[in-house]
């Protein structure tokens, strides 16, 4: 009879900790549910472009072409005077504007401390100095520009002044940087044998620069070749069009196609507002 007591009390004892273990089972069993996402939830897509949105600044890739008008209001934020004493970390001016040699602060930044890195190679391997001959330009400056070249042209667009709103000067990202011996020179494209304009288009991508009208290039561009033209994007972009063999169209074409393909898959378009560029209407 005793046994049968102590058996039921034990019964009693285990009975209320199974029950409590079933209702843990129970209680995960829900949890693992309730985490599950309900049908019709779509994953965020992954952004399918080499480069991350975080490596490129909107404001650096901003493209400036005949199909890709600035606005005349458009003027770029903090715009310095490049120093021009090499000496003190700058770079010379072969061109003495009454406002200065103007450049946006990245841009000026890059431009000085491509021009030190040549600079330091020069006692090896003999670079002239290098000179800025043409920084920003407003609009207003280019038109004038435009309209002077079409003049002496006959009418004539022969592809080496860019119509106002086109040039990549306006952007304060875009310089011209020439070997001494071409400071007081007119341009051309005879300047790409010159081994500082070699070495330019060599290393211009470590500091952020790429050759804007590069020669193999000229049918997508639509303007001459311009071994003297540098164009401030940063250093990732730059680094992928150099390794690429891409000119800024190029690359402008590719990232746009990403953003769209990104776009009609579901992805937020507020993450890649600032990055899309559209053709100016005609």
């Amino acid at each position: 009879m005793k046994r049968i007591i102590c058996l039921l009390l034990a019964l009693m004892l285990v009975l209320p900790i199974a029950a409590s273990a079933e209702d843990d089972e129970l209680d995960i069993e829900e949890t693992i549910e309730d985490s599950e996402p309900e049908a019709g939830d779509a994953a965020e897509p992954e952004w399918n472009f080499p480069l991350a949105l975080e490596d490129m600044d909107p404001e650096y890739i901003i493209l400036a072409n005949k199909h890709y008008l600035l606005d005349k209001k458009y003027v770029p934020k903090d715009l310095v005077k490049v120093p021009s004493k090499p000496k003190n970390g700058g770079i010379y001016w072969a061109v003495k504007p009454k406002d200065g040699q103007k450049l946006r602060q990245v841009c000026a930044d890059a431009l000085c401390a491509m021009n030190q890195a040549i600079m330091d190679d020069a006692p090896e391997y003999g670079y002239r100095p290098l000179y800025l001959k043409s920084a920003y330009r407003s609009y207003s400056t280019q038109k004038t520009m435009y309209n002077n070249r079409l003049k002496k042209n006959h009418g004539k667009d022969d592809g080496w002044v860019s119509k106002p709103g086109a040039s990549d000067h306006q952007t304060g990202l875009g310089c011209d940087v020439v070997p001494k011996n071409w400071k007081d020179k007119a341009m051309n494209d005879k300047m790409m044998k010159e081994p500082e304009c070699q070495w330019m288009a060599e290393h211009c991508y470590e500091f952020g620069f790429i050759i804007r009208y590069p020669a193999d290039k000229q049918d997508i561009t639509e303007i001459n070749t311009e071994p003297w033209h540098l164009r401030y994007v940063g250093i990732p972009v730059a680094t992928y069009i150099w390794q690429n063999g891409l000119c800024l169209e190029e690359f402008t074409e590719q990232l746009q196609q990403a953003i769209a393909e990104y776009i009609a898959a579901g992805g937020d378009r507020s993450k890649v507002e600032a990055y899309i560029q559209t053709p100016t209407e005609e």
